[in-house]
């Protein structure tokens, strides 16, 4: 009887011992790292741009300053510090905007509590995409105010920004809003004012790893 008492402590302990023993294999056998990549940090390298990189330096997103839905100013001093989600579209875009746009709502409501992430929707038809037209968009959309902000400005800056600051191809259209050339991509601008991916606004399971890394740049980690 004392025996098989024995052996039962014997396995009981064994088996209050098993996760103690994976946790420490865990912690000293394996590492728990994800790397975001730093994009341009020699420059860019693009000759088919027309642009003033500066060689062999980090590239960073250039001072701008454009007017938001509620007339407010946001730009490049206001992504300071915080984590910047980044598009380029239209309103009256017939093509893959309205699919971006939706898949931007997921980003907007994942974050909408968190202070230190927001969206910069930019638009490349500044003409037509007025503050007012921009605040009817941002409301089908249901964009938290203060969090994703639809921009618009001079529209030279804008593509000069999209070409050689985001690094994204855009041709104006004109009155034609088929020959209006823009890019679908997310672009993801951490603290510093660098870039750190790119992500099809097109692709759900791209817009997924996008969310992914914005947490672990909110977590501190590289």
């Amino acid at each position: 009887m004392r025996g098989i008492r024995i052996l039962q402590g014997f396995v009981l302990l064994c088996i209050l011992l098993i996760p103690v023993l994976i946790i420490v294999f865990l912690k000293t056998m394996t590492t728990n790292s994800y790397d975001i990549p730093i994009y341009y940090e020699t420059g860019v390298d693009n000759p088919l741009m027309e642009c003033d990189f500066v060689e062999n330096e980090q590239h960073r997103i250039p001072s701008f300053e454009f007017t938001n839905q509620y007339n407010e100013q946001m730009g490049s001093k206001e992504m300071k510090g915080k984590i910047t989600v980044v598009d380029f579209f239209f309103t009256s875009c017939p093509s893959i905007c309205p699919v971006m746009s939706t898949e931007m709502e997921r980003v907007n409501d994942m974050f909408r509590d968190e202070d230190d992430v927001q969206i910069y929707s930019i638009s490349i038809d500044p003409e037509h995409d007025t503050p007012e037209v921009l605040m009817k968009y941002a409301d089908l959309h249901q964009a938290t105010k203060g969090k994703w902000h639809f921009l618009t400005g001079d529209k030279d800056i804008t593509y000069d920004l999209a070409r050689c600051g985001f690094i994204l191809p855009a041709m104006d259209g004109g009155d034609v809003p088929d020959d209006f050339v823009h890019s679908d991509k997310f672009v993801l601008i951490d603290g510093e004012g660098r870039i750190r991916g790119y992500y099809s606004g097109t692709n759900s399971k791209n817009v997924d790893d996008l969310m992914v890394e914005i947490k672990i740049l909110l977590y501190g980690k590289k």
